[in-house]
């Protein structure tokens, strides 16, 4: 049962990611109407990478190089 439950969380996150995901790419296309499909995908992977906000990860503690 608990398994079950943690599946059903994991997938609404999950879920809610490509939702979000579907949004940033809309925005892209509205602000950008002449970029092609590349310039989207790229802009995607930026925007996947950066975290206004969050630059050092969402927790408290030592700053991570792991992927600098």
């Amino acid at each position: 049962m608990a398994n079950s439950v943690a599946a059903r969380k994991l997938r609404l996150a999950l879920d809610i990611y490509e939702v979000g995901e579907q949004m940033q790419r809309m925005r892209l296309r509205r602000e950008r109407p002449d970029a092609d499909v590349v310039d989207i995908e790229v802009a995607i992977d930026a925007w996947r990478m950066t975290r206004p906000g969050a630059e050092a990860g969402d927790s408290a503690g030592r700053t991570s190089t792991r992927f600098m």
